[in-house]
């Protein structure tokens, strides 16, 4: 019963993961497309910070295999092993049983036979009493056996779990601190002073207007002119 729902939950904590890692890969991506936008300071730290978020992504993707190969599927494994085991715990008993059963046939024919068949009812139930003796140990067995093979499987499977995800973890925190200081390190005030200088010229304020890098596009929205009269401002690209 637990063991099931221990894998049900494992299983959708593995693929709520994988969900994580296919939204942190399409924010990188609209990291990178953004930063081309930008101007040279801030579009070098936002690469550069994507980048270190596109290395986080990598191990969480090592992340999910691991918890696949060593959480999911020995739990799926271990399903299938209680169910044999409950099988035989169920054909030991019967037969232990049904050999009870004949030690007590035995018992009264050996009460009621005259002394001719004595001797014959006492061998039948010796070999019933070591047959049910027998049954009774090999079900002692059985259920042992399982038993410490389930607190050592028990065991085994979440510090498994617990060494992946630590292993992720640290990982992950050493690439979110060099992260961090990719974005605390961005200079704002190189952006600043290569801002457009506005010019006056008749009745007009227009600016030397910061032309986008080499290759890129006008949809590139924040390389602009801005320019007055005397009544209103427009906004242009």
């Amino acid at each position: 019963q637990y063991f099931g729902r221990f894998c049900s939950l494992m299983a959708a904590y593995t693929r709520k993961t994988a969900k994580l890692r296919d939204k942190a890969d399409l924010l990188v991506k609209q990291l990178l497309d953004y930063a081309n936008t930008e101007s040279p300071e801030l579009r070098t730290t936002v690469k550069n910070f994507a980048e270190e978020l596109a290395r986080v992504q990598d191990y969480r993707q090592a992340e999910v295999e691991r918890l696949e190969v060593k959480v999911v599927e020995p739990l799926k494994v271990y399903g299938m092993l209680i169910k044999q085991t409950r099988a035989d715990i169920k054909k030991f008993n019967n037969a232990r049983k049904n050999e009870m059963k004949q030690l007590q046939q035995l018992e009264k024919i050996r009460l009621k036979s005259p002394s001719n068949r004595h001797v014959i009812a006492e061998s039948q139930v010796h070999k019933a009493s070591v047959d049910a003796s027998r049954s009774t140990q090999r079900l002692e067995e059985t259920i042992d056996e399982f038993q410490k093979q389930k607190l050592q499987d028990i065991q085994k499977i979440f510090l498994d779990f617990i060494s992946i995800e630590m292993v992720f973890h640290a990982k992950a925190l050493e690439v979110y601190s060099t992260a961090f200081q990719h974005l605390k390190s961005y200079d704002m005030q190189k952006d600043l002073e290569n801002l457009p200088n506005f010019q006056f010229s008749g009745s007009v304020f227009v600016s030397s207007c910061m032309l986008p890098p080499h290759g890129e596009t006008k949809h590139c929205f924040n390389y602009y002119c801005l320019c007055f009269d005397s009544n209103k401002s427009i906004l242009t690209k």
